[in-house]
């Protein structure tokens, strides 16, 4: 039997391959797919007809009703395109940490895999950017068996290594994806959240909705240590002996304080953020989100209606 990838976890993948990953706002696409356009066009499904409003264009005027009615209607279509996705997963070398089963970059990596199956699997494009000070790597999105392959295939080669500069990944990529679309980041955002937040700000700019998954390991919110520790900043040389409980309620303090920042700053920008910690289930959490997201739809259509 051949040997599955490494991240293509079939506990991650079942859990949620029954679900449909929409987007919450519309997106540009070419062909026939889930998910709504806002562009109307000839060649494309009829959906309904409305009375003629000054500046509407003449060419979709209904002859045959005026005929029959004396009226004058419009021919309304519903282009429907598919969702363009592009993962943006953190591989610097603060994602090598984890105390557990898996690092950072293995949990994130495992998500990454899950998500581009089950887009994959509904003919949705999705591509992957890695990145650590710059983008190492940019896959356009395909939505082909051989894409997936290779999305896995360069998440198991990766390296998580050198430091992390998010903010100008975002910037960078904010100018080369052209299509807009959704941009999954996952990350444990250790990084400048100014800078951050920024990217995050050119990329709505461009029209693309975004999800943060974060991903931290409970070590880093609780430090838990009772023993003298050796610290070492993973990204760069500096390292000291100390004695965790010294310190521990005013570190835990701070990274409370550094989620709570992170969380109502992607909240405040209309950005979704779901906090993930390396020992909880990754199937049960991200099965959980994506029921959240598909119900939360289904009330806004809803209540359009």
């Amino acid at each position: 039997m051949a040997k599955l990838p490494k991240y293509s976890d079939p506990e991650v993948l079942a859990a949620i391959a029954g679900l449909m990953f929409r987007a919450r706002r519309v997106v540009e696409g070419t062909i026939s797919g889930l998910h709504k356009s806002p562009f109307h066009g000839i060649n494309v499904e009829f959906a309904e007809y409305r009375e003629y409003a000054p500046g509407d264009d003449l060419r979709r005027l209904d002859w045959r009703v005026l005929g029959r009615t004396d009226r004058f209607y419009i021919k309304q279509y519903e282009e429907e395109s598919n969702l363009r996705a592009t993962i943006v997963m953190d591989a610097s070398a603060s994602m090598r940490y984890g105390k557990g089963a898996m690092t950072k970059f293995d949990y994130g990596a495992t998500l990454a895999a899950a998500l581009a199956t089950l887009l994959i699997e509904q003919q949705d494009p999705v591509g992957l950017a890695l990145f650590d000070k710059t983008e190492r790597q940019l896959l356009p999105p395909a939505a082909t068996q051989s894409q997936l392959a290779q999305i896995i295939g360069q998440l198991e080669a990766a390296r998580p290594d050198r430091e992390t500069d998010l903010g100008a990944v975002l910037q960078s990529l904010g100018d080369q994806i052209k299509k807009r679309g959704l941009i999954i980041i996952i990350s444990d955002l250790l990084t400048d959240l100014t800078a951050f937040f920024d990217g995050l700000a050119r990329l709505q700019h461009r029209g693309n909705e975004i999800l943060v998954l974060q991903v931290l390991d409970r070590d880093e919110l609780e430090l838990p240590f009772d023993d003298y520790v050796l610290f070492r900043d993973i990204e760069g040389t500096e390292q000291f002996f100390a004695e965790p409980w010294g310190f521990r309620k005013a570190y835990c303090a701070a990274m409370k304080q550094f989620v709570t920042e992170v969380t109502e700053g992607c909240g405040n920008r209309g950005v979704d953020h779901l906090l993930l910690q390396t020992d909880e289930d990754p199937a049960v959490a991200l099965s959980h989100y994506l029921h959240v997201r598909e119900n939360s739809q289904h009330v806004r259509h809803r209540g359009r209606g």
